[in-house]
C-alpha cells in the first residue's frame, strides 16, 4: 500500500468512526422505542411487586411504552438475578432487585452471577422498614411486651414465614432471635407474597415483613403489627411502636428495592433509565403510593447507589456469620 492509499484508508476509517457518538446519543434520546422488560425475582403479591407495578404503570404513562414485569421467583431471589445478568444489555432489559441480593453473596456457597460485576446499579427505588406482623387468631398478644413473653415461654412452638432462605425476612428473624434470646421456627417460601397469604389464613404464625407489602393488610385488620424495626415510628402505621421504644434499640432492619441493568448496557441509556425512573417515582401518584406503604425514595446517584450496595453486602455478611446460616 503506497502513502496515498494509506492516507485514503485512514480517512475512510475516521469517517466510519465519527458518526458513532452521534448515533449512540440518538439511540439514548430515542429510548424507549419499544416495551422494556423488567425481571422481578419474586412471585406476584410480595413487597417487590408493591413497588414494581405502580412504577411500571407510571413509566408507561410517561413514556408511552410498556414496562413489562416478568416475575421469576425462586432461590431467595437469586434465580431471577441470575437470569437478569444474562440478558441482552441493550437498555430493554432491567432488573428490580432488593436487599436480599446483598445478603446472597455471604449466604450462598455458590452463585452463578456477581451482583457487583455482572449487573450495573442504576438507582434505589424505595426504602421501607420491616415490621413484626402476626396472625391475631394464632398469636393473641395485645402488645409487643406480651408477645415477647409468649415467645420466651414457648421456644420452638411458634413459626415465622419468609420470602425464602437467605432473604431479609429470614435474616431479620435470625437477628431478632439473637437480640431477644428466643427461638422461633423458620418456614421459607418462594416469595413474600405466598408467605403473606399463609400468614393471613393462619398457616404460619408471624412474619418479619417489609412494611410495603404488609401495610394494607394491617390497616384492613387481617394481620396485626406489633413493632416497626427501627428507631422511630413510621407515618404509615403511627400507632405501632418502634423497636427502640420496646427495648430493642439495635434492631433496625430496612427492606429496599433497586434497579440494575446487565453489564454492557450503554452508559447514556443507563442515564436515560435513571431519569425516567426518577421522574416516575417523583410523580404525585407514586409519592402517594410510597407514603401509603411507609416508603421513601432516597434519590441516590448511580455512584451513591453502588456504594450503598457494597455497604449492604458487608453489613449483612456480619449478620449471616453471626447466625451461622448458609445455603448451597
Amino acid at each position: 500500500m503506497n502513502n496515498i492509499d494509506r492516507r485514503r484508508a485512514l480517512q475512510l476509517g475516521a469517517a466510519a468512526l465519527a458518526p458513532l457518538p452521534m448515533w449512540a446519543n440518538a439511540q439514548a434520546s430515542a429510548w424507549p422505542t419499544k416495551p422494556v422488560m423488567m425481571i422481578v425475582p419474586f412471585p406476584a403479591g410480595g413487597g417487590t411487586d408493591a413497588f414494581a407495578r405502580p412504577l411500571a404503570a407510571q413509566f408507561a404513562k410517561n413514556t408511552g411504552k410498556q414496562l413489562v414485569i416478568d416475575n421469576k421467583g425462586g432461590a431467595g431471589g437469586t434465580l431471577g438475578a441470575s437470569v437478569a445478568a444474562k440478558q441482552h444489555p441493550d437498555g430493554y432489559n432491567i432488573f428490580m432487585g432488593a436487599v436480599h441480593h446483598t445478603i446472597a453473596p455471604s449466604m450462598y456457597k455458590r452463585l452463578d452471577y456477581d451482583i457487583e460485576k455482572d449487573l450495573i446499579p442504576l438507582t434505589l427505588v424505595a426504602r421501607v422498614p420491616q415490621v413484626v406482623v402476626v396472625n391475631p387468631k394464632r398469636i393473641e398478644s395485645p402488645d409487643f411486651k406480651s408477645f415477647l413473653e409468649l415467645m420466651r415461654k414457648n421456644p420452638g412452638r411458634y413459626n415465622y414465614g419468609s420470602a425464602g432462605s437467605g432473604t431479609s425476612h429470614h435474616l431479620a428473624g435470625e437477628l431478632f432471635k439473637q437480640q431477644t434470646k428466643t427461638f422461633i421456627t423458620h418456614i421459607p417460601y418462594r416469595g413474600a407474597g405466598p408467605a403473606l397469604q399463609d400468614l393471613i389464613t393462619g398457616s404460619v404464625d408471624m412474619m418479619f415483613d417489609g412494611l410495603g407489602s404488609s401495610a394494607a393488610h394491617v390497616k384492613g385488620g387481617r394481620i396485626k403489627a406489633l413493632m416497626v424495626a427501627g428507631k422511630t415510628r413510621n407515618p404509615a402505621l403511627p400507632d405501632v411502636p418502634s423497636a427502640a421504644e420496646v427495648g430493642l434499640p439495635d434492631y433496625t432492619v430496612t427492606t429496599w428495592y433497586g434497579l440494575w441493568a446487565p453489564k454492557g448496557t450503554p452508559a447514556d441509556i443507563q442515564a436515560r433509565i435513571v431519569d425516567e425512573v426518577r421522574k416516575a417515582v417523583q410523580s404525585d401518584e407514586l409519592k402517594a403510593i410510597w407514603a401509603q406503604n411507609g416508603a421513601e425514595f432516597p434519590n441516590l446517584t448511580q455512584p451513591q447507589f453502588a456504594a450503598f450496595v457494597n455497604g449492604e453486602i458487608k453489613r449483612w455478611a456480619q449478620v449471616v456469620k453471626a447466625s451461622g446460616a448458609t445455603l448451597d
